[in-house]
């Protein structure tokens, strides 16, 4: 097969690589921008990757809801939202998907889910984006928008909040950022590291997202029954100071043949989602093209 453009597209920044099958090296890196701040540059940035690395595909990752090839909802990107993928670039197939669920791709097609059937994953960053891996397809639900965990509430009184589910309010790196300046440190990486130093007072802030998070996994495992569960996203790399209590308080409401399931970081890091994009765009029978 030639070669596949695997365009990751966040919110700041848009990381492209180029894959090529077959080839022992997966993915080589090709540039890092700032993300484009209209679909007239998104598109001029995509033809001129394509045209230069003479790429037959393209598989893109955004973060949002996506139905087909159409972004419907993108709430960082909002020039993106109403937009057909697929006519980006004339005569070249495109796949397109929610940045989460082509992270889960990446790692089920060669990362800490390779050779798995059913796997969950929670990617913690400034948001909360989650996927499921079931019966070894990537879930995608009806509109796109499956395993919306981040919208995920252990709260019945949580009055709601349009752009930001419970979950995210809790625990997303902007949740931690909020609890450290209310505590007099400059951001949620400061707590992290106090944290892991043994800070007493750090540790217990910890106490309440930690508890959110397990809780909320609680009722994803008992519904999707995976074989791990992968944590990704950049709040992964402080995962170990609260892995423990996340742990216990998502066994706590399990029943006892759901307890034993493993957390355990995602093996691919920051290039998890590119992976993603490439196998989609390469027609991995794990992802699902007809949503």
């Amino acid at each position: 097969m030639s070669a596949i453009l695997a365009i990751d597209l966040g919110g700041t920044n848009l990381r492209a690589a180029i894959a090529r099958p077959g080839r022992a090296a997966p993915l080589e890196p090709v540039g890092r921008w700032a993300a484009p701040a209209c679909l007239e540059d998104f598109v001029a940035l995509i033809g001129t990757l394509v045209q230069q690395h003479q790429a037959a595909r393209v598989g893109l990752a955004v973060p949002g809801l996506v139905l087909g090839t159409r972004c419907a909802w993108i709430p960082n990107l909002p020039w993106l939202e109403g937009a057909d993928l697929a006519t980006l670039v004339p005569d070249t197939p495109v796949a397109v998907g929610n940045d989460a669920h082509m992270t889960l791709l990446g790692e089920a097609s060669a990362g800490a889910a390779r050779g798995m059937a059913d796997a969950l994953l929670l990617a913690i960053g400034t948001g909360i984006g989650s996927a499921v891996l079931a019966g070894g397809r990537i879930l995608r639900g009806a509109h796109g928008g499956a395993t919306s965990f981040g919208w995920a509430c252990a709260d019945p009184d949580d009055p709601g909040d349009g752009r930001a589910g419970w979950l995210e309010r809790q625990a997303a790196g902007r949740a931690l950022d909020e609890i450290a300046r209310n505590n007099g440190m400059a951001d949620g990486g400061t707590l992290i590291v106090r944290a892991r130093t043994g800070d007493a007072a750090a540790n217990a802030l910890l106490d309440r997202p930690a508890a959110a998070l397990g809780a909320s996994l609680a009722g994803a495992v008992a519904l999707t029954d995976p074989q791990i569960v992968i944590v990704a996203g950049g709040v992964a790399a402080g995962f170990d100071v609260i892995e423990h209590r996340v742990a216990a308080a998502m066994r706590r409401q399990l029943p006892p043949h759901l307890r034993q399931i493993e957390i355990r970081p995602g093996q691919l890091g920051d290039t998890a989602a590119l992976a993603g994009a490439a196998a989609a765009a390469a027609g991995s029978t794990l992802w699902e093209t007809t949503a």
